[in-house]
């Protein structure tokens, strides 16, 4: 990175909404052909795209006691708008991924997020971006450009040829995680350190940053009532898990970071649906030790049966509160 490298963080505007039907649902098919995939667990590819088409053209809602039907765009939120979003978007932006790494530059979309680097001046950059703008008339560009921007939840900034990162929060931020005296499982409690103390590591590039960080961390977790014992634990734990058994310190800070950066992610079990069963429950304090005595009956019962190549797996559901109770998704009358 030189000293002149900027950065450019580029929304487009209301994706969802704005992608055509028509050309969304092509883009889904193309995409599909692209893979050169027949079939998708044993749907074929018409098929999807067939159902495809009809969800998008069937999108209904209601407001202040009307009904609705969407005329453009997918609904918000549903997983098959979000597919056909990121497929329109892929082929939109082919021609300028490679026309920034053609450049030696870097570009990065996440959904409707995108982020380039390159060591053009920023004059030709914003030339280049009302070109962009002209691509399609659905897609509309708007841009930041600097040596400092803030992507998603990473703060990035090129101080005379450095890189330099932290976390980002938007000013809207509150320091609200899920309560320590809430009704949930506790290994969810106690994942809330790990995972945020792990985020802190990978994201803050100097040991001053980490350490702001981790500060703010453990203050948010004491308002919401976890104790200083979980949270020292978890902040360990975390270390632990990448083999760091000595104190973060200015001195070997980098180093570990690197480490952490560095180890591989653990790739997601598949599960195999038919040979699995799935047993819910609703979770609450008197139910603390169901898993461990369920499984425990498990395996004395079925130890030596053709049964007990399936494999139980358990999940809870949350108790009814009076949210719960107040909310209604479907329309009364």
């Amino acid at each position: 990175m030189r000293q002149d490298t900027i950065f450019c963080t580029i929304d487009v505007t209301d994706l969802y909404t704005v992608v055509p039907r028509a050309e969304g649902v092509l883009s889904l098919k193309k995409m599909l052909d692209q893979l050169k995939l027949k079939e998708i667990g044993k749907l074929k590819i018409e098929t999807i795209i067939r159902l495809s088409r009809f969800v998008m053209t069937n999108n209904y809602f209601s407001y202040n006691g009307q009904f609705y039907h969407q005329v453009r765009g997918g609904a918000m939120g549903s997983p098959l708008t979000l597919t056909i979003s990121n497929c329109y978007m892929y082929f939109f932006e082919r021609q300028i991924a490679n026309q920034i790494r053609n450049s030696c530059g870097l570009y990065f979309r996440y959904i409707d997020d995108i982020f380039i680097t390159i060591n053009w001046p920023v004059r030709h950059l914003l030339k280049q971006i009302d070109r962009w703008n002209k691509f399609d008339e659905n897609i509309k560009l708007s841009a930041n450009i600097g040596s400092t921007v803030n992507f998603l939840d990473l703060s990035i900034e090129n101080q005379d040829g450095q890189l330099y990162t932290t976390i980002f929060q938007k000013p809207s931020y509150e320091p609200y995680y899920l309560p320590f005296n809430s009704i949930h499982p506790l290994h969810m409690k106690k994942n809330i350190p790990f995972a945020m103390l792990l985020r802190a590591i990978r994201y803050c590039s100097t040991f001053q940053t980490y350490l702001n960080e981790r500060e703010k961390l453990r203050m948010a977790l004491l308002l919401n009532k976890y104790p200083n014992k979980i949270i020292d634990e978890q902040f360990n734990n975390m270390l632990l898990k990448f083999n760091v058994n000595e104190p973060l310190i200015v001195n070997n800070y980098v180093r570990y970071r690197q480490i952490v950066i560095n180890s591989p992610i653990k790739e997601k079990q598949l599960v195999n649906y038919e040979k699995s069963i799935f047993v819910h429950f609703t979770y609450c304090s008197s139910m603390k030790t169901f898993p461990i005595k369920f499984h425990t009956l498990w395996e004395k019962y079925f130890d030596k049966s053709p049964i007990n190549e399936v494999i139980p797996i358990l999940g809870t559901r949350n108790v009814d509160n009076l949210q719960r109770r107040l909310m209604h998704t479907k329309s009364k009358n």
